[in-house]
């Protein structure tokens, strides 16, 4: 077999098994059934990952990977911090919604189902938390937001945006409210919960 056509299998494998665990599950989910999948035998798919564990590895570091891009673009789109942050906001939310295959694979796969994520990948993990920290301190120092523990806000951001792409995927939030406007109000809300009192006297103001 080829470089590229190894290449091409490694991304039939991971495209199947993301499929795959979104409709039968991570106990249903077998290296034979992909390889049925695909038309290769199992042998093939372990040439390329040892188990299904470092499988889903593979697909949780990919989606880390693209979260991670997708912040980082917004992230220098935008010129304030404030506008930094939302803009983060948003595109977590929208990866959430938009790569729902690759977000319950990150974020709602129970992790005593597999083995312990490996200490190197977590790290990388970790800056998706980290550029927001980040556009939480710069506020600070900008005098636009209270002083926190940058890390700790990012995690309550995380929270919440959480909460709402789980609200919005499992069609939980109210039909009267429309899904845009509750989005736009959630990111604000992450942000503006962020202002110190002046900030917030000033935008009550105008």
């Amino acid at each position: 077999m080829s470089e590229a056509e190894e290449k091409g299998l490694r991304r039939a494998i991971l495209d199947t098994a993301r499929q795959l665990l979104t409709t039968v599950g991570y106990a249903h989910l077998s290296m034979r059934n992909i390889a049925k999948e695909i038309g290769y035998s199992a042998t093939s798919i372990y040439l390329h990952f040892e188990s299904k564990d470092d499988l889903i590895h593979a697909l949780i570091d990919e989606g880390v990977d693209v979260l991670f891009r997708e912040l980082s673009q917004a992230d220098v789109a935008s010129s304030s911090s404030e506008q930094r942050l939302e803009a983060m906001c948003r595109a977590y939310v929208r990866f959430g919604l938009e790569r729902s295959e690759y977000y319950g694979i990150m974020y709602v796969l129970h992790p005593e189902y597999i083995k312990r994520y490996p200490v190197d990948k977590y790290r990388k993990a970790r800056r998706n938390l980290e550029i927001m920290a980040q556009a939480v301190q710069d506020g600070i120092e900008a005098g636009v937001f209270r002083k926190v523990e940058p890390m700790l806000a990012a995690n309550l951001a995380w929270a919440q945006l959480h909460g709402i792409v789980t609200l919005l995927s499992s069609e939980r939030v109210d039909k009267r409210i429309d899904p845009d406007v509750f989005v736009d109000a959630g990111c604000r809300h992450v942000v503006s919960g962020l202002f110190t009192p002046e900030r917030l006297a000033g935008r009550h103001a105008s």
